[in-house]
């Protein structure tokens, strides 16, 4: 655990405010929900919680069958950071910050397929050049109106491109996904 130098009083409701550079850094937004742990020494821990990020052993199964049934690379985020990947390797992926590409794409709930190459893919982690020359479909994984993060297939060559079938797949993957969290 790394110490701030923050230190922030309680008010009468049991209410703590979360310095904005913190927020900032951790890139948490107002509405978005918290998990609180306690251990034996009587820390609290506060962690931006991920309703996805959740199911993420299960995510990395469906990534590998996403992989094997499209041939493609398949990697499903929360709405911060790329939690299961297939097809590719891990290191490049998985863990990492999702670009603000697209965070504003599946925060706006869009579909996004990109046209036969013409048009520069969306970078999938921040700092990362993750294929930007090849074809992408992303779809967003929307729980009770809420987006939770995304689906996304990359080819693995520069000269493939996605179809109404690969748009297919990841809309049933989101949907499917959506559906686990409801239960």
């Amino acid at each position: 655990m790394k110490a701030t130098g923050v230190v922030r009083r309680i008010d009468d409701l049991g209410r703590i405010v979360i310095p904005k550079e913190i927020r900032r850094t951790l890139r948490i937004k107002e509405g978005d929900p918290i998990e609180i742990f306690t251990d034996k020494e009587g820390q609290v821990i506060l962690k931006k919680y991920s309703p996805i990020g959740e199911l993420s052993e299960f995510a990395t199964g469906y990534a590998e069958t996403l992989a094997k049934t499209t041939g493609h690379i398949a990697c499903i985020t929360d709405k911060d950071s790329v939690i299961a990947v297939s097809g590719a390797s891990k290191k490049e992926f998985l863990e990492k910050a999702i670009s603000p590409e697209l965070e504003k794409l599946i925060e706006n709930k869009e579909i996004y397929t990109s046209k036969e190459n013409n048009e520069k893919a969306i970078p999938i982690t921040q700092n990362g050049n993750n294929t930007l020359d090849n074809s992408q479909v992303i779809y967003p994984i929307i729980s009770d109106g809420d987006v939770i993060g995304s689906i996304v297939l990359l080819s693995k060559e520069s000269n493939t491109k996605m179809g109404e079938s690969e748009l297919k797949v990841a809309q049933s993957a989101a949907g499917f996904l959506s559906s686990q969290m409801e239960i």
